[in-house]
């Protein structure tokens, strides 16, 4: 029996815990992530409740399957090979519930719909996501920020699941969020739902704030071009986006893969990029940046499956 036909009898197994049509073999995951390249999951899960995710783990870890979490892949690279084992994409986990100044997120609702619903409530703080293009359990997971602003500043606690399918509530402090960090990261956690804590604001300045960041976004980002946002982090003292401009890396390309020639912290797709391509330009600018100012540039975006 060869790794393939293992993986399709699994997801056999699956329709217990899951309907039919929540259960993907051999699915391309460049119809699941904003860069819009990546080779086949075996298979991909799109779990409806906490249950199902909770089930769904713990099939994983009884069966020795390897898994993987995602949100709407708007912060991921998957390579060409694609992805042995399991991926459970949360995007249906999507509710969103407003009681009082708090807004309660599952993971797998967007960023902007989140900023919305606070608009919508004159609810403030959480403007600064409104052009951020993740998920909600995305965004915690690496603390997500834009504009001054960060998770961190609004979040109150999540719910989780560990590696074992124990369901946990995790404050602030025990979510250690740091610069695109958090124990999410580190201990592998799997989040279910955010609780965000904001304060009463006017609607008409929280609309004006959104409006400002959103138009922003527009003249500054290649918003028409497939991408996963910034693909390098913040090197300490300096400014990725900077730092690739000067070493005269503007407009590079592999292929389809090109270094926006409107702003340099992004790697676009433009139009038939492959993750090799891809990957290429990212080690292309690495090494220039590396030996014009011997700073190292570590990859934001999260990258992930064969070659």
């Amino acid at each position: 029996m060869n790794k393939l036909n293992k993986f399709k009898n699994f997801a056999i197994n699956l329709r217990e815990i899951l309907n039919r049509e929540d259960i993907k073999i051999d699915e391309p995951m460049k119809y699941h992530t904003s860069f819009k390249v990546g080779g086949p999951a075996d298979i991909l899960l799109t779990p409806k409740d906490f249950q199902q995710v909770v089930d769904v783990i713990k099939f994983c870890r009884k069966n020795n399957i390897p898994f993987y979490i995602m949100g709407n892949g708007s912060n991921l690279l998957v390579k060409d090979g694609g992805i042995r084992g399991m991926i459970i994409k949360l995007i249906k986990l999507n509710h969103i519930i407003v009681e009082g100044n708090k807004i309660t997120a599952g993971s797998g609702a967007s960023l902007k719909d989140v900023s919305t619903a606070a608009l919508q409530n004159s609810l403030t703080g959480i403007e600064f996501a409104c052009g951020i293009p993740g998920s909600v359990g995305g965004a915690v997971t690496m603390n997500a920020g834009a504009y001054n602003g960060e998770i961190s500043n609004v979040v109150e606690s999540a719910k989780v699941v560990d590696k074992f399918g124990r369901i946990r509530i995790l404050d602030r402090e025990k979510l250690k969020l740091g610069y695109r960090m958090s124990s999410i990261l580190m201990y592998g956690y799997t989040v279910l739902e955010v609780t965000f804590n904001l304060e009463k604001g006017e609607y008409d300045r929280i609309k004006k704030r959104i409006d400002d960041l959103n138009r922003r976004r527009r003249e500054k980002q290649p918003l028409e071009y497939a991408s996963a946002g910034s693909t390098f982090k913040r090197p300490e003292g300096h400014f990725a986006a900077k730092l690739i401009e000067d070493s005269g890396l503007k407009g590079e390309s592999v292929g389809d893969a090109q270094v926006s020639e409107k702003h340099s912290g992004f790697i676009i797709n433009r139009g038939n990029a492959t993750a090799s391509d891809i990957l290429n330009l990212i080690e292309i600018v690495q090494c220039r940046v590396k030996a014009k100012f011997n700073v190292d540039l570590y990859t934001e975006v999260r990258i992930i499956g064969e070659d």
